[in-house]
């Protein structure tokens, strides 16, 4: 399962896309703001059930920034160690150095290129292998 923070319904639908051209399988729970991601992690903590094998954070995020997911997910006793990757349209230093210090598995700036988004599937699918 890859639970995917974002609010833009059209980089979700790349990513689905991204997914599927690797073909990687499995469940993709999108997550249309940071409340709404901090309120999941909570409830699996709460009452612990299948985590996510991935989760991919968007920074820009309405009610409550990607940071704050961050921060509020490697708190967490279920899914703290769950890897996570900050996909954003953001590329400066100051955003890379706070989701570094916030445990961040990784850091990727979107593409503005369609075919270097899909590409982006075998990242995740490199990182869901590796775990």
């Amino acid at each position: 399962m890859i639970l995917l923070v974002e609010d833009n319904p059209a980089d979700v639908g790349l990513v689905r896309k991204a997914l599927e051209e690797h073909e990687v399988g499995g469940e993709l729970l999108v997550a249309a703001d940071g409340e709404i991601a901090i309120q999941f992690i909570e409830g699996l903590d709460a009452q612990p059930a299948a985590r996510p094998d991935l989760i991919i954070i968007d920074l820009s995020l309405p009610k409550r920034s990607g940071l704050e997911v961050l921060e509020r997910l490697r708190r967490s006793a279920h899914c703290g160690q769950v890897s996570a990757v900050i996909l954003s349209s953001s590329n400066t230093q100051q955003d890379q150095s706070d989701t570094a210090r916030l445990g961040a598995s990784r850091y990727i700036s979107k593409p503005s290129r369609l075919e270097d988004f899909l590409g982006l599937g075998g990242i995740f699918k490199a990182m869901l292998g590796s775990r």
